[in-house]
């Protein structure tokens, strides 16, 4: 199990599928369709049925249940981009057989080291096979690990019918790291009563709880004048754009914040002394501070406008998706059936709030109750990622286990 789902990830991981948030088609972008062809090639040749890929690039299989009892339709999802903060174009996964602590070189030439100093979570990882970056690209094990893992699992099932389980529903997504991964899934056509991503991080991470979310876009509007003869004249939309993010709080932040604590995150700052942009995501775990927050941002907006002109200063705020924690709490059977997986495989499971998003989030609202378990990976969507082949291993198991504990207890 562990040579396949390596291979599998590593497979995957080298084909670029970055979302691509100027895109307007659904996937973002063509790797993403390469890869969920490739996929369904693959669900074909292990013996999934009802395998389909619509067009918008969602891709759905089935595994029949082998049971004769009566047991709910379980789904299990994991995305087929990758994040956009790092580049995903030629990634050159790098394999430590048997780490034995230390810290790692991913690039000698460029003098990228992946140090115990800096994470120090390495040392856990003594005696495991990890597959790192070459230190120029992300890796990928976000989400291309999960979709591994649960093309592994369904390899095992299949291979092993002693193993009773309900039906089964897998399905791939474009465009989750653009926060487009549940827009235009069909849960009916999905036909699950409850699903689970395959999207998380270390070892024995359970998450049914996720932000609250919003993106916020400003664009300031300046006047450009040659410099030579600006004086009164010219308006420097990027000095004002820096002054309007300082009026944000500077601890709240991403680099501030952990645990509950929400906050403003400046995805990308573009400008000139013409015009400037900046591109917000805004977080809060609780509904009523995730309101405070957004109409906090408009206030700020509101200020440089009756400065500089209401058509000057623009903003546009869109919800992305709300904590999935009031969906999946009245079906809290689903997360109590992954702890226990993963307590009979020797896990422990750790229970913690998702300080990012998954398609769950989404889904959950739109109806398929879908908490999130780990895949293996850490520090994603940078060129210090690396995942572990042995959690990858124990995450393809869990899957399992869940498939049989649905079975047991109907």
């Amino acid at each position: 199990m562990k040579q396949e789902v390596m291979n599998r990830f590593i497979s995957y991981a080298k084909m670029d599928t970055q979302s691509n948030e100027e895109s307007d088609t659904c996937p973002s972008t063509e790797g993403q369709w390469m890869l969920a062809r490739k996929l369904v090639d693959e669900l074909k040749e292990i013996g999934m049925q009802d395998v389909t890929i619509d067009e918008n690039g969602y891709v759905m299989a089935t595994l029949p249940g082998n049971s004769d009892k009566e047991v709910p339709v379980i789904g299990f999802l994991a995305h087929l981009d990758t994040a956009t903060d790092f580049t995903g174009k030629d990634v050159n996964p790098q394999i430590v057989e048997n780490y034995q602590g230390g810290d790692l070189i991913l690039n000698k030439a460029l003098n990228i080291v992946l140090s115990t100093a800096s994470f120090p979570e390495l040392n856990e990882y003594k005696g495991h096979t990890l597959i790192t970056t070459d230190g120029t690209t992300l890796l990928g094990a976000d989400n291309k690990a999960g979709i591994a893992e649960i093309m592994t699992a369904m390899t095992y099932l299949i291979n092993h019918p002693e193993i009773k389980h309900g039906a089964l529903r897998v399905a791939f997504t474009p465009d989750e790291e653009i926060g487009r991964g549940a827009h235009r899934f069909d849960v009916s056509a999905f036909g699950a009563a409850y699903a689970y991503t395959v999207d998380g991080g270390p070892l024995g991470e359970l998450e049914y709880e996720s932000f609250n979310a919003a993106a916020a876009r400003i664009t300031i509007h300046g006047v450009n004048v040659h410099p030579g003869t600006a004086k009164g004249k010219m308006i420097h939309s990027s000095k004002i754009a820096m002054a309007l993010h300082n009026r944000l709080p500077a601890n709240e932040a991403p680099e501030f914040t952990e645990g509950f604590e929400g906050f403003y995150h400046l995805i990308s700052m573009q400008g000139n002394a013409e015009q400037s942009k900046l591109h917000y995501i805004i977080r809060d775990f609780d509904r009523e501070h995730f309101e405070e927050r957004k109409a906090f941002i408009t206030s700020v907006v509101d200020e440089f406008k009756s400065t500089h002109g209401s058509e000057n200063v623009i903003l546009e705020i869109n919800d992305q998706y709300y904590n999935m924690r009031e969906k999946i709490e009245p079906v809290r059977h689903i997360v109590d059936i992954a702890h226990e997986a993963m307590e009979n495989l020797g896990i422990t499971p750790v229970i913690r709030p998702i300080r990012g998003g998954t398609d769950g989030s989404q889904l959950s609202y739109m109806g398929l109750p879908t908490p999130n378990i780990f895949t293996g990976g850490e520090n994603f969507h940078g060129k210090f990622e690396y995942a572990s082949a042995d959690n990858m291993v124990k995450a393809t198991e869990v899957i399992i286990e869940i498939a049989k504990l649905f079975e047991q207890k109907a």
